[in-house]
């Protein structure tokens, strides 16, 4: 298998877990502490980042020479500008359309995860 299939494939199993705990969390805040959509996907968001760094530095782009500190301060960034595209997506979804609180979330998670997330990851915050 070609090495560039292998890291991406790796960056998805991350995001894989990362997404995991980040529906636990998101699905706990919104239905037992019945926070609204958009504050359980912020909670939710960022605590699944922490999961999705510590994978994604060791193991799935394997860049754990560079510094901790360039790379933590770019995946912020990163984090970021994903837990507000996430947390429009949602609000749209759940608050304005009523969809479903998790559809909503599921669809905009797998956009944002493969079109921004993985990108920038790849060829800025990690990038060797």
């Amino acid at each position: 298998m070609n090495a560039k299939v292998r890291e991406f494939l790796r960056a998805q199993l991350s995001a894989f877990v990362g997404g995991l705990s980040d529906f636990g969390i998101y699905t706990f805040c919104y239905t037992a502490l019945k926070l609204t959509a958009p504050l359980s996907n912020v909670i939710s968001g960022s605590l699944g980042a922490v999961v999705n760094f510590t994978i994604n530095r060791y193991w799935s782009f394997k860049s754990s020479e560079m510094p901790i500190g360039s790379q933590l301060w770019k995946f912020i960034v990163v984090v970021l500008c994903s837990i507000g595209l996430k947390t429009l997506g949602v609000h749209i979804f759940v608050d304005k359309l009523h969809w479903h609180f998790l559809i909503g979330k599921l669809l905009i998670e797998i956009v944002v995860s493969l079109g921004f997330n993985f990108t920038m990851q790849k060829y800025w915050v990690f990038r060797k």
